[in-house]
């Protein structure tokens, strides 16, 4: 019969934090290897962004000249009823009757003129607006064609860089989710939220010279004392993260009374 597994939260202090730093090992390879990719997948993210940005200026302005192009449409409809008109009311003023007639009609005729003249001026302006905003187009369609020939070149490069590595992170990846179903989900909990807040991604180090692994503040001699028992889950009072002794990392230290050997001194009479 298969032996079952252990309930996490049945496992001794030692136990728990032996499969954290296992986890922490993995997840630290991880790490590695997406430094291997440096700035890439932003670089990527930020190339998609930009174009997509292009890509709805470009639609948003297209639109514009949509507009401008209806508009130009409908004021020369406007000009060609104004002069309908105008020759109208210009044939009416032979057979006017009186004064007052002739002037409304007069009054009406140089309306429609002026009218025309200010539609006439908003066709130039809209033709104006049309060709800058068609240039507008030129310019980001080149730079869409810029950035995509970008995009290709990087994605390329992420392309071969994950391609190389895809095996060994997927295998780190099986193993660390394997080794979080060993380890207790409130531990495992506060793990991560320490490893979030942490720059260089540790959250759980051993002690190096009488300090922290990872702040590098001095650590109570009382204090090394009870990581070294291993009975209780202790973490630094400074940086917050989870704290063991080296041995219990699998890291053989130099011991306190060995020192390193002493380099020669070069006498005078060497030296001549």
């Amino acid at each position: 019969m298969a032996r079952e597994r252990k309930d996490p939260a049945d496992l001794s202090i030692e136990d728990k934090l032996k499969n954290l730093y296992q986890l922490q090992t993995m997840l630290s390879e991880i790490d590695k290897i997406k430094t291997l990719r440096g700035e890439l997948p932003l670089e990527v993210q930020d190339l998609e962004d930009e174009i997509e940005g292009l890509t709805t200026r470009i639609e948003k302005i297209q639109e514009e000249i949509a507009n401008l192009q209806r508009e130009v449409s409908s004021r020369r409809i406007t000009i060609q009823n104004n002069l309908a008109n105008i020759e109208r009311y210009t044939s009416q003023l032979d057979n006017v009757r009186n004064n007052r007639e002739y002037e409304n009609l007069t009054k009406e005729i140089e309306y429609l003129q002026l009218d025309n003249q200010l539609n006439e001026k908003k066709i130039r302006e809209a033709g104006e607006a049309q060709e800058r905003k068609s240039e507008e187009i030129r310019r980001c369609s080149d730079t869409v064609t810029e950035r995509r020939t970008d995009l290709d070149i990087k994605k390329s490069e992420l392309d071969e860089i994950i391609s190389e590595t895809r095996a060994e992170e997927e295998k780190l990846r099986e193993r660390s989710k394997s080794l979080e179903a060993t380890i207790e989900p409130r531990l495992l909990s506060a793990f991560k939220r320490i490893r979030k807040n942490s720059r260089n991604g540790l959250g759980i180090v051993y002690v190096q010279r009488d300090a922290c692994g990872g702040c590098f503040n001095k650590i109570p001699p009382q204090r090394q004392l009870d990581i070294r028992m291993r009975k209780k889950i202790i973490v630094c009072e400074y940086c917050g993260r989870i704290m063991i002794d080296p041995e219990l990392a699998g890291v053989q230290l130099q011991a306190k009374g060995e020192e390193k050997p002493k380099r020669r001194r070069r006498t005078k009479k060497a030296e001549e």
